[in-house]
């Protein structure tokens, strides 16, 4: 098999050459390259094969965040968010910025290059917990933006409408795939799923691959703000499965 591709993106030097030393001892890894702004990452990434970019999110020219949605946009890499603060609002906006995984820089070695894996394998990298306190976040966003689209304007309402296609896209799911939807949203593994739902392991990550692709979503934490915007989870349901 040919090593994952990485591209490390922070305004440090001395952050990169810790990444880069870490990832270097990996057969399976190849470092292709350092960039210090956003901008550069972007570049890169058009002019270059890379599987994965390790995303600062401070940085100049262009930060993390918006380098990330224009990588992701092109489709040229996955994209991790490298970060040393534990902070909602970075996890929302890489969430949204279509990042596959988030992670914080004090992270184990091993931590890391699970990361790298996880992500190049097509896995979302953002632990249940983790989920659903972000998932938590964008619907007490999409219920305000409900609640002011049904506030009423002069003698009439207007009321709040599903997505046409999302309506169509959860309709084509089977009744167990809405389950296992329904399970990921309130931030369940895919073993605590297995065990609830009484099936093995192997069956839960077939629904959800299926799943996956009926409602076009990259991985399972897109899906989890899919079951929100499509109406299947409600604001405040997320954990109360768990």
């Amino acid at each position: 098999m040919e090593p994952i591709r990485v591209l490390l993106a922070d305004d440090q030097a001395l952050v990169r050459a810790g990444f880069a030393m870490m990832l270097s001892v990996e057969e399976e890894i190849e470092v292709v390259g350092e960039v210090a702004n956003g901008q550069e990452a972007v570049d890169f990434a058009a002019s270059h094969d890379v599987d994965v970019i390790l995303m600062d999110v401070q940085m100049p020219v262009l930060d993390g965040i918006r380098a990330t949605e224009q990588i992701v946009a092109a489709d040229r890499a996955k994209v991790i968010i490298l970060t040393t603060f534990e902070r909602d609002d970075y996890l929302f906006d890489a969430i949204q910025a279509g990042a596959s995984g988030f992670l914080l820089k004090n992270a184990d070695p091993d931590d890391l290059v699970g990361a790298v894996h996880a992500v190049a394998c097509g896995h979302a990298l953002l632990a249940p917990e983790v989920t659903v306190r972000v998932i938590e976040r964008f619907a007490r966003q999409l219920e305000a933006e409900r609640n002011t689209a049904a506030a009423p304007e002069g003698p009439a309402a207007v009321e709040p409408q599903a997505n046409p296609a999302q309506q169509r896209l959860l309709a084509s799911l089977t009744a167990r795939e809405r389950e296992v939807l329904e399970l990921v949203a309130a931030g369940l593994s895919n073993a605590e799923i297995a065990s609830r739902m009484f099936v093995a392991e192997a069956t839960v990550k077939t629904h959800v691959s299926n799943l996956l692709g009926k409602v076009q979503v990259r991985d399972r934490v897109q899906a989890v703000v899919f079951a929100y915007e499509s109406g299947l989870i409600l604001p405040g349901e997320a954990g109360r499965e768990a």
